[in-house]
């Protein structure tokens, strides 16, 4: 009876303690991966990701096909819709107990694709994959992509995964 009792109790010490590992990835915000990510030398990806579609995400919002969108579904707002800005913002998607700074107007940033990076976001944790992984970071992949690119969109068109990848690319050339 102890040692069931005893296993019991180290799997519940097991489970509780991986959730609350899981539970504290916070979202740092596109600016703090700025500070690395914006250098020639690593690809000057925060430069590449704010001149592209995913950091104007939540401007196309604001446009006449949005609004027009909008007011055919009944939505007063698609800028504070929550069905809108959960694929056009990465603040509309995130626990907000978990948000240490990111914003609604960033769009789409860094987190939504590379997950959470309050613990992944030193670079020496950042230099090993896998310990980036550990840590929180998502590798990207075709499903994530399609959270929002998919028929549920009033702007769908077909999502060529591998086209997608081309436009939206920002490697490290280091690597």
């Amino acid at each position: 009876m102890v040692n069931k009792n005893l296993l019991i109790a180290l799997c519940l010490i097991f489970f509780t303690g991986s959730f609350l590992t899981a539970q504290d990835f916070e979202y740092i915000g596109a600016v703090k991966c700025k500070m690395c990510h914006n250098k020639p030398a690593t690809g000057e990806q925060f430069k590449i990701w704010s001149a592209g579609p995913h950091a104007n995400a939540m401007k196309s919002l604001s446009g006449e096909q949005a609004m027009a969108i909008a007011k055919e579904k009944g939505i007063a707002d698609p800028t504070t819709d929550p069905g809108c800005i959960k694929c056009h913002s990465t603040f509309g998607r995130i626990d907000q107990s978990l948000n240490l700074g990111v914003k609604i107007d960033e769009g789409v940033s860094c987190e939504t694709c590379h997950g959470p990076g309050s613990k992944y976001k030193t670079n020496t944790i950042m230099k090993d994959r896998a310990k980036s992984i550990e840590n929180g970071m998502i590798v990207p992949d075709e499903k994530l992509c399609k959270e929002c690119h998919n028929e549920q969109s009033p702007t769908y068109k077909p999502f060529n995964y591998q086209e997608a990848l081309k436009k939206i690319a920002h490697p490290n050339p280091a690597k």
